[in-house]
């Protein structure tokens, strides 16, 4: 059994059963981090700020939303719009998180693709930073469903039909996730159940386990330079800081994330009061119609490159096409056969590919929002085949490139 003394403080009696300076030692003040970053790095700092904004807004909504078909709808945007002392801004913040975050998200994704964040001995950073974002991605089509708009309804519609599978026709697939045979009560309820339940502890848990990847191999800097750590956290702790190579994580680099953050959130709340419409689609303000199909059926922005790489085919090479898109990022770290974990810019015909994936997610997020004819279709359907073209070609282009 371990030995206990008799405390002499609440925080030793604490320490000695939580070991809360070892915690402390491990998670901040001897946690290191690199000097040589910029502020890209404070993205997953802004990313927990946003999560917790969710998380507060959510239990704010929580206590007033109605899951069920019937009164969901008036619940959103009358009740908590109009009756609820502050409901409006309660929502607002809700809904503009739910929209900011995936922004930040695709930020911090690609600085990690830019510096190599995601190469050899930092794999797991990547897999479980990939996993956060199917877990935000699954969080938020599942609050999509939940004011029980026109959107909501067909958008749920639409993407469960995918699980069908095409010629596969597994319908009783798409009755089982549904509940039914189209999106009705037990839809609602499975969805409200995921959002405000198993989605959100998955995603604390994945956190944990991402913070937890870093621990090791350490956070990346942006000139890919070889850190020796403990020779550097030698130095600081001697009192050397300024030839030292790292900074604590407490309160050094958390000092510089909060300067960042506190400049998010000027932005943020800016949206939240001034231009919060831009995160609420003017179509789920009607009520769901099973009986009435919207004009152009989309998903929310962030969804809207994938969404492009699905309709420009047939059903079948639709649906391929889709789920290579949703898993490709995964393999990143082992399609990548360069041995440099260095910026793009200094990677030969990877800089090419970096700045040409990026601009074709931007190009397939673009066509996704208008209707597939005449020019956007073309547009669509080239942007689609660049995509997947870089895929396959990556292993090629980075297995030809010299150690830097």
């Amino acid at each position: 059994m371990a030995h206990f003394t008799k405390a002499t403080s609440l925080h030793d009696w604490l320490n000695q059963r939580l070991a809360v300076d070892t915690l402390r030692r491990v998670l901040a003040t001897e946690y290191w981090i690199p000097k040589n970053i910029n502020f890209l790095w404070a993205m997953g700092m802004v990313l927990a700020i946003t999560f917790g904004l969710l998380l507060i807004s959510g239990i704010f909504l929580l206590m007033y939303y109605q899951p069920n078909v019937n009164l969901a709808f008036d619940s959103v945007n009358y009740t908590i719009m109009q009756e609820v002392g502050y409901g409006w801004l309660w929502r607002h913040v809700h809904g503009v998180a739910a929209s900011v975050v995936f922004l930040i998200i695709y930020i911090h994704m690609f600085t990690g693709i830019y510096y190599g964040s995601y190469k050899k001995g930092r794999e797991m950073i990547w897999l479980s930073g990939m996993l956060l974002f199917v877990a935000f991605s699954a969080e938020a089509f599942s609050g999509y469903m939940l004011p029980w708009g026109q959107m909501s309804y067909w958008a749920g519609m639409v993407i469960t039909n995918l699980f069908s599978g095409g010629s596969l026709h597994a319908d009783g697939l798409v009755e089982w996730i549904r509940g039914d045979y189209v999106p009705g009560q037990a839809f609602l309820n499975r969805f409200f159940m995921l959002h405000v339940l198993l989605i959100p502890l998955a995603i604390l848990g994945l956190i944990g386990l991402h913070f937890g990847a870093l621990r090791i191999p350490h956070v990346n800097n942006q000139d890919g330079e070889e850190i020796d750590f403990e020779a550097e956290a030698a130095k600081y702790k001697a009192g050397d800081k300024a030839n030292s190579k790292v900074i604590a994580f407490v309160n050094d680099f958390m000092s510089k994330d909060m300067m960042v953050v506190g400049i998010y959130l000027i932005f943020f709340f800016y949206l939240v009061f001034y231009h919060y419409d831009f995160a609420m689609d003017p179509v789920n303000f009607d009520p769901a119609n099973g009986l009435k199909t919207p004009a152009h059926i989309y998903p929310e922005w962030y969804f809207l490159w994938s969404y492009e790489i699905l309709r420009p085919f047939s059903t079948d090479v639709g649906l391929i096409a889709f789920a290579f898109a949703q898993v490709i990022f995964f393999a990143l770290p082992f399609l990548d056969k360069s041995p440099n974990a260095v910026p793009a810019s200094r990677r030969g015909l990877f800089k090419y590919w970096f700045w040409a994936m990026l601009i074709d997610m931007i190009i397939l997020t673009a066509m996704g929002k208008v209707p597939p004819s005449g020019m956007f279709s073309t547009i669509g359907l080239y942007a689609a085949l660049t995509f997947i073209g870089l895929w396959i070609i990556l292993p090629f282009i980075t297995k030809l490139e010299k150690k830097a």
